[in-house]
């Protein structure tokens, strides 16, 4: 399985299930929230890439002027639409690698390694560049090699148990594949940024 057939299998549901989260988990979330609410201001327009069921911006629905979310997985798109009800949040079913909007934000997140389980990771940033135009607006949330026991604990829970590990990512026998990353890899990657540890087991790159 790919990594969409897993995701649209219901995989998030199941992962964002705080039973199914050790601490390292939990605590690598919550370091996350405080992230974007010392980076969201009030007013400002916020596009969340991959955004799931639309968490990240539900709690943020009373601070920005406007967010807008983005997931190819229709199901969670359609779960974030009933979570915001109408108003300054709005969520598109579609291709992070070929966002569907000209508009330009103030702030463009993808949270919580969303990036590091995408194959095209150079053009989501591209993406995102073009959306949010200015430097230090846009943010990457990933996990850290750091975080493999915490990830693997998680995954068991979810009942996605660990066959293979490599120094650059984990693959379930669900089909799951999730990267992690030193922060040299991701500098490598993402190009110039700023990065913060983020609960010990994760890193936050603000480009």
């Amino acid at each position: 399985m790919s990594n969409d057939e897993v995701y649209a299998s219901g995989l998030l549901n199941r992962a964002l299930d705080p039973a199914t989260q050790p601490p390292e988990v939990r605590a690598f979330m919550r370091a996350e929230i405080e992230l974007l609410n010392d980076l969201v201001r009030d007013g400002m327009s916020v596009l969340d890439v991959g955004c799931g069921t639309g968490r990240h911006l539900a709690l943020l629905r009373e601070k920005v002027r406007i967010g807008v979310g983005v997931d190819y997985e229709h199901h969670y798109v359609v779960q974030a639409r009933r979570r915001s009800g109408s108003g300054r949040l709005h969520f598109v079913t579609a291709d992070a690698t070929r966002l569907p909007t000209r508009s330009r934000f103030d702030i463009a997140t993808c949270m919580t390694n969303t990036w590091g389980t995408m194959s095209d990771k150079k053009a989501v940033l591209d993406e995102m560049r073009r959306c949010a135009p200015a430097a230090g607006t846009r943010l990457v949330s990933v996990f850290a090699d750091r975080s493999v026991a915490a990830r693997r604990e998680w995954y068991r829970r979810f009942e996605h148990l660990v066959v293979e590990e490599t120094a650059e990512w984990l693959m379930t026998e669900g089909g799951l594949r999730s990267e992690h990353f030193t922060e040299a890899r991701l500098r490598s990657l993402v190009g110039e940024c700023t990065i913060r540890p983020v609960a010990g087991i994760g890193y936050a790159a603000v480009f």
